[in-house]
């Protein structure tokens, strides 16, 4: 099966660290997939939307890794709704198994945060959801 390239979306403000882990997974020789184009942090004027539109077309999924206050991220959810709007496979995680994580405000009300496991990521990967 060939190697999927992911687009991670994040919050910059609070979960970097995990954006670092999940960057760390890639480097796994079982993984399905590899760290294309990842959000940017940059102020959100000119062609911003632009920009991550192309990178999230030149993916073929979005990762949205959902920590404890990615409700209040707006940068992850305009990724979020680009990403549903190309009609773009997607999955949230759960970022922190020891807090309570959020989705991001343009999930919709049947998007799933999947806990995040070694096993859950490479079925979400593959599409066995």
């Amino acid at each position: 099966m060939a190697v999927k390239r992911a687009f991670i979306s994040f919050d910059f403000d609070h979960d970097e660290d995990l954006r670092n882990l999940l960057s760390g997974q890639a480097k796994h020789p079982d993984t399905p997939f590899e760290i294309r184009d990842r959000s940017v942090k940059e102020l959100m004027t000119g062609d911003w939307k632009s920009k991550v539109r192309n990178r999230i077309r030149n993916t073929d999924l979005t990762i949205v890794i959902c920590g404890e206050y990615t409700n209040r991220a707006d940068g992850v959810s305009e990724e979020l709704s680009i990403t549903r709007e190309l009609d773009h496979p997607y999955f949230l995680l759960w970022g922190r198994a020891d807090k309570q994580c959020h989705k991001p405000r343009a999930a919709t009300t049947v998007d799933k945060i999947y806990k995040w496991t070694w096993d859950n990521l490479k079925a979400l990967i593959n599409g066995n959801r």
